[in-house]
């Protein structure tokens, strides 16, 4: 990955206090990083377009080359492979269909609704939290590409993001895991082992941080849980729970300690590297 142009992209909408307040950069840095395919021009599509690229573009893609590269991000933090197994599932899931609209929000002003919010409903019951609206309008793909390479996606279940990431994820070229990435991965399932049966998903969070060979921050191993839960190791045995408190939670949402974590989901996945 050019550093330059990874660097343009991240200036480009963060700074050392965090998110910036307007997204800006040159047209010479914008035509660099584009070259070096790390930032794109907008992107306009259809949600019937978006569907059949995505399932074409997954029929390309082997399950192991996505289960490599989210081992191999373990220890090397190349959190942009690390998203391509989420996007995968959700692709492995999707049906080719047309857009069914279902309302899925209101917007009100002075306590009246002054507009409807429509989603795919074949999209939202492929599972919890996927999302397809009917179009995308000049979409910023670089935003996207932003958190894919900084946290490892944060919109996983937006339809969008499934084609954007699956795209780029096609051209990588992906080694063989480490003996370190499969002590990680080892270490990760113990830490779930480990949890109380209430135990709720930022505990988890926590104890992932006493794992000294897994460098990363607070945000990067919020999307690694959710990433977890989005394929299905971390899968709530129950949706009637009570919410603690705000926070960003999307898959792993209804999943607590007592739940551990899906023999059968880690076996499909990660079996071979754990024999």
């Amino acid at each position: 990955m050019d550093k330059k142009a990874k660097r343009i992209l991240f200036q480009t909408y963060w700074s050392g206090k965090g998110w910036k307040q307007e997204y800006t950069t040159t047209p010479d840095d914008f035509m660099y990083a584009r070259e070096q395919g790390l930032m794109f021009d907008p992107l306009t599509i259809g949600h019937d377009d978006c569907v059949k690229r995505i399932l074409e573009i997954a029929g390309k893609i082997t399950q192991q080359k996505v289960v490599k590269a989210f081992l191999s991000s373990l220890s090397t933090r190349r959190l942009d492979w690390r998203s391509g197994i989420g996007s995968y599932y959700i692709a492995k899931q999707l049906p080719l269909h047309h857009y069914v609209p279902k309302k899925v929000g209101y917007f009100y002003q002075d306590n009246e609704i002054v507009d409807v919010q429509h989603a795919c409903q074949i999209c939202q019951d492929v599972k919890y939290g996927v999302t397809g609206y009917e179009y995308y309008t000049d979409y910023d793909l670089n935003v996207l590409n932003f958190e894919r390479i900084k946290w490892g996606g944060v919109r996983h279940g937006a339809l969008i993001y499934v084609l954007f990431d699956l795209e780029q994820f096609e051209k990588e070229s992906i080694p063989e895991p480490t003996q370190e990435d499969i002590f990680i991965f080892k270490s990760i399932l113990s830490a779930i082992d480990s949890l109380e049966p209430g135990d709720y998903p930022g505990t988890l969070r926590d104890k992932l941080k006493e794992i000294v060979q897994l460098k990363s921050n607070k945000g990067e191993r919020d999307v690694l849980i959710e990433i977890l839960a989005l394929i299905g190791v971390l899968k709530p045995l129950s949706y009637d729970r009570a919410e603690r408190g705000r926070h960003d939670w999307t898959f792993v949402t209804y999943w607590r300690g007592e739940d551990g974590y899906d023999k059968e989901a880690v076996e499909k996945y990660f079996g071979e590297y754990l024999k």
